[in-house]
């Protein structure tokens, strides 16, 4: 992988991983278009990476609002901490379900069938992106009719946006920020908690992903755990993260200002022209 390729991908990451459009769609199709495998494990690894690159962006951007609400006190924190860990733990049962069930269903039959080989599927990405659009387009319209004030987020609804985010683990184009977010103003939430809220969950989530991951390369390609080895497998994606932090703060804007203005429902329509797209690359190129 040429650097020319990293800084394309870590641009698109940054750029979409933190607007509802998914990036990880945006990122293998990139990847296709460039001859490179997604489903390898180097090429996982450097998605993981990239979202690592976009987690630091979201702690910077959100720091200044979560000492506000979730800091502000003790009990703050510890409600805070009570809906992450609910949220966090539908996640991981809906998410690793899934996962099973797919492996032991669809991929029945395929040697070493692992969830991460259906990832270069642009027929299912293509699916998934147009499911997330009309989920965003309904909780846009939905969130407009009803202003955004909102209300507090309650442990119910942490736990439903848990799942949603569960859902959206085994699929590349099922954005998370999009379908959490999406949720969350349905459930009437506050627009400004529940973003602040989703993009918590991102922070508690990729780190156990990227050591998921690493093993997962580790074991796929007998890479040492240490030395200039495991230097050489971790450099791209090092380089990866600190394009996409840059890019992923510049994103983030962008999904503040549309979501506060009531302009949510735009991410749901581009994200009906992505799935067109993709499945119109998959037909003709793919």
């Amino acid at each position: 992988m040429t650097l020319t390729q990293i800084l394309i991908l870590a641009v698109i990451q940054g750029a979409a991983e933190l607007l509802p459009v998914s990036s990880s769609a945006h990122v293998i199709v990139a990847e296709k278009l460039m001859g490179l495998d997604p489903t390898a494990p180097e090429m996982t690894l450097l998605l993981v990476m990239l979202h690592t690159g976009t987690m630091f962006a979201v702690i910077w951007y959100f720091w200044s609002s979560w000492k506000k609400s979730f800091f502000s006190s003790r009990q703050a924190f510890m409600d805070a901490v009570r809906l992450v860990v609910i949220a966090t733990g539908f996640t991981g049962v809906v998410g690793l379900s899934l996962k099973y069930v797919i492996e032991h269903t669809m991929m029945k039959g395929m040697a070493h069938a692992e969830i991460e080989n259906l990832f270069g599927n642009t027929s299912l990405i293509s699916a998934a992106l147009f499911a997330a659009g009309i989920l965003i387009l309904v909780a846009g319209f939905s969130s407009r009719a009803h202003g955004g004030a909102g209300k507090p987020l309650r442990s119910i609804d942490a736990a439903l946006i848990g799942a949603v985010q569960g859902i959206c683990l085994p699929f590349r184009g099922f954005s998370r920020s999009g379908a959490t977010i999406s949720t969350g103003l349905l459930l009437n939430i506050s627009r400004v908690k529940i973003e602040e809220f989703s993009f918590a969950l991102a922070v508690v989530l990729t780190p156990p992903v990227i050591v998921r991951e690493a093993l997962r390369l580790v074991k796929e390609q007998h890479v040492p755990l240490t030395g200039p080895a495991m230097m050489h497998v971790f450099l791209p994606g090092l380089l990866a993260m600190v394009f996409s932090f840059v890019a992923g703060l510049l994103a983030l804007r962008w999904l503040s200002v549309w979501l506060e203005h009531g302009r949510w429902q735009l991410f749901g329509i581009y994200c009906l022209f992505a799935s067109l797209v993709v499945y119109m690359l998959n037909e003709a190129v793919f």
